[in-house]
């Protein structure tokens, strides 16, 4: 797995946003999350919500059941990650002022760029195709709905039209069918 792809690895959808959580940042930026974590705080105006936010007990229960517990086992129970999106990466750069920070937040970056081309592409994308299909689908399907209901209204009304006249043709043809004795003085049986 090359590196870019190791990053990608680590970008998650939370809410609906792609974003890459503090520790595993801390592991690219070769520096300890507590390290990552007072540096964000000590530069907390460059990092508005829409660049990090801290994950909720829920949110983090969530993640944390995708991986592993390794080094993230170290994190107090109390201590919930911090979520950094792409904007909040190229931030942290300028925070850690390191060498390896800037390159890392050049990979970060192209690692968003990627997925995001992934994500928009639809000739490249198969859950988009997936989701086209699906929708085109339940439009035929609701198509086909409302007109066997149109059709069914109108069938049931000659269903019952035709069992009317079928029971009227039973009832002459019986009254057709019953023998009836002959006309004149001339009894059946003799001559």
């Amino acid at each position: 797995m090359n590196q870019l792809e190791l990053i990608q690895s680590k970008i998650y959808e939370i809410r609906e946003q792609k974003v890459m959580l503090d520790f595993d940042l801390a592991t690219l930026y070769q520096v300890e999350t507590r390290v990552l974590n007072q540096a964000v705080k000590r530069n907390i105006d460059r990092f508005p919500t829409d660049f990090m936010f801290q994950l909720s007990p829920n949110e983090w229960a969530d993640i944390s059941s995708q991986f592993v517990m390794t080094s993230r086992s170290k994190r107090p129970k109390t201590a919930l990650p911090l979520a950094f999106t792409e904007h909040g990466v190229v931030m942290l750069s300028s925070v850690l002022r390191s060498d390896i920070a800037i390159q890392i937040s050049v990979l970060v970056v192209r690692a968003f760029v990627a997925m995001r081309q992934l994500i928009t592409s639809s000739s490249s994308n198969p859950v988009h195709e997936l989701q086209k299909e699906v929708k085109e689908l339940k439009e035929y399907i609701e198509e086909v709905f409302a007109d066997y209901n149109d059709i069914n209204d109108d069938t049931r009304m000659q269903l019952e039209l035709i069992n009317q006249t079928l029971a009227e043709l039973q009832a002459q043809k019986k009254m057709e069918n019953k023998p009836r004795n002959p006309i004149g003085f001339i009894k059946p049986g003799k001559k």
